[in-house]
């Protein structure tokens, strides 16, 4: 633990990427096989569920030192964060003992359906043992925030570095569904195919935003031009007569995906399909709320399956008979995804598999108007391909790009806000929007990004001047200041008072140009509905 530790320093305290990865490699060079497993394993996203709730370790600590539990919830709001705040608090131990990283998080595990008098014990042993820094980060982990400021990229660089492997077997390698309890990451890295699990997902290829003109990416004859559809990113994976669905968060959710089951008589074996899950029903794509509601379901119905039955638009095809073709170019991956399909769908019409269908323009105006008329089609803009590209590891500029539309927006008013987390703990950051409907404002949208430094603070000061009450860490606000609020799409959510849910709202612009009677209304809000859908 004390390694450990000692790594979440040395990258809190560095900004440079090359510090990053040398500090990585480092560790993994010294630390135990089991350790080093986790160290990986909670750096990319593969976290134990939490054993302990926030308010038994609220009560625990504040049962230990001896204050009020009021005052341990004040601490917390100026604090921020429950783990910062109980590290603070807890006084230095009589006696420190070497722990390891990977014991504390089996013993943590260990905890869950056990007595509280059980859970008890052991954290506040923990407590009583570890230094400050280890004690940070032990908090961190038992209130399931642990982050340590590294990108999946960096520690695949320096598992590079460290086991002299080169990077993009290491990212095919550490995806998929491997287990740090039962995986070294040893034996991971030293897997001699990448086969070896048949189940493991290729890391998926990212577009980078396009900000420049289009001109400048050349001539349009040496790009595909495809519709950025919005939906689930996925894989459809076919090995040894199984199938399995990623997503691109990793997540194994091949039974949420029933549709896909019957691929397995149909595709060939050592078949890697990636593409975009969608509803689809009709040859009508459905609003992204109705996939979203299915696959929230823990049982699914067979109304649920006919409301919202989903389909792949297929962008690529990275495996081949058991081939890994991510080095043939685009043009040879999309022409025998192409012929794979329309063979397919000879034999089996219904098959839930579309070619993502190419977008057709002489020039970069035409593509420029076709991706102004993205919503038309139900989906967020385009897609622009380089046909010489090999499917590459990873975000990567110059052969992928996507070209967005502009967000929809609309101006709400500042009625709620709430303290942010870590370095903005001591800033009002987090909003509440709402419209207006008749004479009432009505909430519609939370939002926290969006404003730069300087108008953060200048919020917030305005914040604490014009509070008319206190509920806990939030605050109401008088309702006078007006932003707009950028967002993706819309959907009806009956779980609102608006009655509306809007997609990644973020706030675009501080409008001090407005009063707050000039804000949208409520009816607005459903124009803009009933226009979507």
């Amino acid at each position: 633990m004390k390694d450990f530790s000692r790594l979440f320093t040395e990258i809190d305290q560095t900004t440079s990427t090359n510090d990053k990865i040398d500090a990585l490699a480092r560790y993994f060079a010294v630390a135990a096989p089991e350790d080093a497993t986790w160290c990986v394993a909670l750096l990319t996203g593969k976290r134990p569920k939490r054993t302990i709730r926030s308010g038994e370790l609220r009560d625990w600590c504040s049962q230990l030192i001896k204050i009020p539990v009021w005052l341990m919830e004040e601490s917390y709001h100026v604090v921020g964060d429950l783990a910062e705040t109980i590290t603070l608090l807890l006084p230095e131990p009589e006696q420190t003992n070497e722990q390891h990283l990977s014991n504390i998080i089996t013993n943590l595990m260990a905890l869950q359906d056990k007595a509280e008098d059980v859970r008890r014990a052991f954290i506040v042993t923990m407590w009583q043992q570890l230094d400050k820094q280890e004690l940070f980060i032990f908090n961190k982990l038992i209130t399931g925030n642990f982050r340590m400021g590294v990108s999946d990229k960096i520690v695949m660089k320096a598992l590079a570095k460290a086991f002299e492997i080169d990077e993009n077997i290491v990212a095919h390698r550490l995806s998929g569904n491997w287990n740090p309890l039962t995986t070294k990451l040893d034996q991971l890295l030293g897997a001699t195919d990448a086969t070896d699990d048949i189940s493991r997902p290729y890391p998926f290829y990212l577009a980078y935003p396009l900000e420049t003109a289009p001109e400048e990416l050349g001539a349009i004859d040496d790009w595909f031009i495809e519709r950025k559809y919005d939906g689930i990113r996925g894989q459809i994976i076919i090995r040894n007569s199984q199938l399995f669905v990623w997503s691109r968060g990793e997540d194994l959710m091949t039974e949420k995906f029933p549709e896909f089951h019957q691929l397995i008589n149909m595709l060939p074996n050592g078949t890697v399909i990636d593409g975009e899950i969608i509803p689809l029903k009709d040859e009508q794509l459905l609003p992204f709320h109705l996939m979203q509601t299915r696959i929230g379901r823990k049982n699914l119905t067979k109304k649920a399956l006919q409301d919202a039955p989903l389909v792949m638009i297929c962008y690529d095809l990275i495996e081949y008979y058991g081939e890994d073709i991510r080095e043939k170019s685009l043009t040879e991956r999309r022409l025998l995804l192409t012929e794979m399909l329309s063979q397919l769908q000879e034999k089996f019409p219904a098959v839930p598999l579309q070619i993502s269908p190419l977008v057709i323009c002489e020039n970069w105006e035409e593509v420029a108007s076709e991706r102004l008329n993205a919503r038309d089609h139900g989906c967020e803009g385009l897609m622009l391909k380089r046909k010489d590209s090999v499917y590459k590891t990873g975000r990567k500029r110059g052969d992928w790009w996507k070209w967005k539309v502009d967000p929809l927006s609309i101006d709400g008013v500042l009625i709620y806000a709430q303290r942010g987390h870590g370095r903005r703990a001591n800033l009002y950051t987090d909003f509440t929007f709402a419209v207006w409907n008749g004479d009432e404002l009505v909430p519609f949208a939370k939002a926290y990004s969006g404003l730069t430094d300087k108008e953060l603070v200048e919020v917030d000061n305005w914040i604490k001047k014009n509070t008319l009450d206190k509920f806990g860490p939030v605050r109401s606000v008088t309702p006078e200041l007006v932003f707009e609020i950028g967002f993706e799409g819309i959907n009806p959510s009956p779980r609102h008072k608006s009655g509306i849910a809007l997609r990644f709202p973020r706030i675009l612009r501080w409008r001090k140009d407005k009063s707050a009677d000039q804000a949208n209304t409520r009816q607005d809000l459903q124009d803009m509905l009933k226009a979507q859908h």
